[in-house]
């Protein structure tokens, strides 16, 4: 039986499912254009190179008009799990100084990148990378994703080991088999780093009511491969450390009393990718499907990657992946057309326990005699700065003591297989290069994400990696000051409203939307297990504090109990009541009576709150009586100088303070210098 044709033919298909088509197989223009003596690949060899692993990038700082962008690639690694042994891992830390911008950076899907690199270098690169126990064949593209686990190497509880087994099985299973990538990058040497699973080939060879392209190169993907890109994860019952919810497609291993797999439950339709000022695009977290028998989960990955093959959108990209398919047929449909191609009914969901996050870093028993250690990256970035090196750091202890690691969905690394003894003296390289322990680390850092941003990311329109650590420090001088020194909550923050820092299901998260400017989204819970909703359209940064600060402190004095989250407090008390309560608040300063902040913190989530560059204007309201106040006013505004904004802006930030606080108290401090100068005149 032959699959069925991708698409309605009857409707015109996106330029980039033309481009695909014609591509031989992720072949072209990719080869002939790495022969070309240019810095560049062209829109279309830009396209197809993704799915090899790699994005052309330019450093947006070193942009000069009239002059060739500086043109870099990045480079993604495929790990299944997070798996990186020390032979890979050596091999990236050498080739980040050798080609790259002296850094790497993991990723929030569990691999490790390599920014800056050279496109005459890129062959060199991928070569050393596959020949070293590596890949990035599928990093990035049309394609399935690197597939997640949770970073534990538990050799006490089965669960854990079934996870990451499964992950690496799925991953072989969706890899592209065109041969495309070794022909391109290793001139046709096709390296293997290990067997693949007996079960894993009979599935991809089984044809079963459709999920197979006869005779072609990709039998799973066909000409065309996926609308767009396609993300799994497996996981154990209630560690959600991979935030199911957010993937395409996630499996749960479910095993018997004795630790025995017995199958998987199956969660679809996740997503967080959408467009700003684009209702029809947004963020969506996975349904229950039902529940799969171990022996059958090859042939169900299959049957849910054919649904969204034949049926995703290959005419909108926008609306393209599996979300929207759900969303628009509804879950029963979409569970009727899976069992279509896998051949019989699903069992229903088997009940798990509640999900918790967690990131494992600390020192951790095995469970087999060894130990491992979970590092934690301040948003995965790997580099040396002055007394701060964890890139000596990690390659010595890799090069030292052979320890493989894995990368964690939440940016860090697990070292793992640690002889006891060694223990100490990993403490002190960490030590002496500057590497905190956790229990240092300020529990907002330790939980925060960020995307890298500006300047490499061709889609920021803002700052995230580069801003989110002065933004942490202002959110922790505000709890301090407000009392609420002991609190934490989930911070994540994106460039761009793509959402690759998972910013959807943040307690609060920052979403990219101008020029120093983020949308803020409230709501989400520190399990990752629900959407957070957004609350303000455009927040410029100089305002944090004063948007945050009323919020704080109603969460203070309202929350249900020491133990409600602040995610879980604004989600109880809705967008709306947040709303009224900031709308009537006041602070003991000049500025609580500003009309413009109280219009900020009351603002719809369209508002715009982002200032001019060249002027700000800050209204300052007259003190007056409870009626006066509840009366509509004109805007009073005051417009200071360029040089006058920045440098007033500059102070705030170092103060960590709001600008209105600063030119309020400024100016009242004249006005009443002035009072005194009139009175002794007079």
């Amino acid at each position: 039986m032959t699959a069925p044709a991708s698409g309605d033919t009857d409707k015109k298909l996106s330029k980039l499912e033309a481009l695909k088509e014609r591509s031989n197989f992720l072949r072209e223009p990719v080869a002939s254009e790495l022969l070309l003596d240019t810095n560049y690949f062209t829109e279309d060899g830009i396209q197809i190179l993704k799915f090899h692993g790699s994005y052309q990038q330019d450093n947006r700082d070193n942009r000069v008009k009239g002059q060739e962008k500086d043109y870099q690639m990045m480079l993604r690694t495929r790990s299944p799990g997070g798996f990186i042994p020390p032979q890979l891992y050596l091999t990236l830390d050498r080739l980040s100084d050798q080609y790259g911008n002296h850094t790497l950076r993991a990723t929030t899907r569990q691999g490790f990148q390599l920014h800056g690199i050279l496109k005459k270098n890129l062959k060199s690169a991928i070569a050393e990378i596959v020949r070293n126990m590596g890949s990035t064949l599928g990093a990035c593209g049309d394609l399935n994703r690197n597939v997640m686990a949770p970073p534990a190497p538990f050799h006490n509880r089965p669960e854990y080991d079934y996870a990451l087994r499964y992950a690496n099985n799925i991953a072989d299973l969706l890899t592209p088999q065109s041969g495309a990538y070794y022909e391109i990058w290793l001139d046709g040497e096709k390296v293997i780093s290990g067997e693949e699973n007996p079960a894993v080939k009979e599935a991809r060879r089984h044809q079963n009511n459709g999920t197979l392209f006869e005779d072609s190169q990709e039998p799973i993907y066909g000409t065309q491969f996926m609308p767009r890109k396609f993300k799994i994860c497996v996981t154990v019952p209630g560690d959600n450390s991979v935030d199911i919810y957010t993937q395409d497609l996630g499996l749960v291993v479910i095993s018997d009393e004795q630790g025995k797999l017995m199958g998987f439950n199956v969660l679809a339709g996740g997503g967080l990718g959408r467009t700003h000022n684009k209702e029809e695009t947004f963020a969506r977290l996975a349904d229950p499907i039902g529940y799969v028998a171990k022996e059958d989960v090859y042939e169900l990955v299959k049957a849910v990657v054919a649904t969204q093959r034949d049926y995703g959108d290959r005419q909108n990209r926008r609306h393209a992946r599996m979300k929207y398919l759900i969303n628009d047929w509804g879950v029963e449909k979409f569970r009727a057309t899976v069992e279509t191609y896998f051949g019989k009914k699903l069992e229903p969901f088997k009940p798990l326990p509640e999900w918790k996050y967690e990131d494992f870093l600390g020192w951790h028993d095995q469970g087999d005699g060894l130990m491992f250690l979970g590092i934690s990256i301040e948003n995965g970035r790997v580099f040396d700065r002055g007394d701060f090196k964890l890139k000596t750091a990690l390659r010595e202890i890799v090069e030292k003591f052979n320890i493989p690691m894995l990368v964690s969905p939440h940016q860090n690394v697990i070292l793992y297989d640690i002889n006891p003894a060694n223990q100490q003296e990993i403490k002190q390289i960490l030590q002496g290069y500057g590497i905190k322990a956790e229990t240092e680390i300020d529990p907002l850092v330790r939980t925060a994400m960020a995307c890298p941003a500006l300047p490499t990311c061709g889609l920021a329109v803002t700052e995230s990696e580069r801003a989110i650590p002065g933004i942490l420090e202002r959110i922790r001088t505000l709890l301090n000051k407000l009392g609420l020194s002991q609190e934490q909550f989930v911070v994540r923050m994106t460039g761009c409203p793509n959402g690759c820092a998972r910013p959807y299901v943040a307690e609060l998260g920052f979403v990219g939307s101008a020029p120093e400017s983020y949308q803020i989204w409230l709501g989400g819970s520190p399990s990752q297990t629900r959407l957070a909703q957004p609350v303000i359209e455009k927040l410029h940064i100089d305002y944090l504090e004063a948007f945050l600060e009323p919020i704080l402190i109603n969460f203070k004095q309202n929350r249900l109990s020491a133990g409600e989250s602040f995610g879980d407090f604004c989600d109880r008390i809705g967008l709306d009541t947040i709303r009224e309560l900031t709308a009537s608040y006041k602070q003991n300063t000049p500025v609580t009576s500003n009309k413009m902040t109280t219009e900020l913190l009351t603002a719809p989530v369209d508002t715009d709150l982002t200032p001019s560059p060249e002027t700000i204007s800050e209204e300052i309201a007259d003190q007056g009586s409870e009626e006066d106040e509840k009366e509509r006013r004109p805007r009073r505004r005051v417009n200071l100088s360029e040089d006058i904004y920045h440098r007033l802006k500059n102070e705030a930030a170092r103060q960590g303070k709001p600008m209105s606080e600063l030119a309020a108290n400024a100016l009242e401090a004249f006005l009443a210098s002035q009072q005194s100068a009139d009175q002794v005149d007079g």
